[in-house]
């Protein structure tokens, strides 16, 4: 992959801050930069947790094995996909990269998510169909398309009980590079 280091490093830290920070994260654009680039943790004047230190560092270790994923052009599998969460929940979750065993829901929404029973079938079922939608997506903007609504599906099924969004994020930005587009940072304004 011909991407230069300094827009990965871009990406990855504007993934890391918004993805974070949608989810509550406390720690600051710039703290993240020192997270991600200088692995040093800057003086703690807010008191963030090593939860939300997790959080943001995790993306470094998840966005490795993306770019890896890429340079060796694989394609988006369900393995891959819970390989992402497990990285993404490294020392925060207990079922990291495990899908759901009880009903979750998403709070403040009015639809259902999946079943712990049906969501591997629903899993592998969105896989296919998002990569066969990416595959004769003929233009960008075909491809948005794709992306967004593959997301809504994505967190529709809500396969895992935590990091679904920050998963469904890190997919988008796997699919986005895969497919030679620039990836959608989705912002936490």
């Amino acid at each position: 992959m011909s991407i230069p280091q300094e827009y990965l490093e871009d990406v990855l830290i504007r993934l890391a801050y918004h993805s974070s920070a949608i989810e509550g994260n406390t720690i600051s654009l710039a703290e993240t930069v020192s997270i991600i680039l200088e692995n040093v943790i800057s003086t703690n004047e807010k008191g963030y947790s090593i939860r939300e230190f997790y959080e943001v560092e995790n993306h470094k270790h998840t966005f490795s094995y993306l770019i890896e994923q890429i340079e060796n052009k694989q394609k988006l599998t369900v393995e891959m996909i819970k390989e992402f969460h497990a990285l993404l929940l490294d020392r925060i979750e207990y079922d990291k990269g495990q899908y759901i065993t009880i009903h979750n829901a998403i709070l403040g929404s009015t639809f259902q998510t999946a079943t712990p029973q049906d969501t591997p079938f629903l899993m592998l079922q969105w896989v296919d169909n998002t990569t066969f939608r990416m595959n004769v997506a003929s233009i960008i903007d075909e491809a948005a398309e794709v992306l967004a609504e593959s997301h809504i599906q994505f967190e529709r099924i809500h396969p895992f009980s935590d990091g679904n969004g920050r998963t469904g994020r890190l997919i988008n930005i796997f699919l986005s590079f895969s497919y030679g587009y620039a990836p959608a940072i989705v912002q936490e304004e």
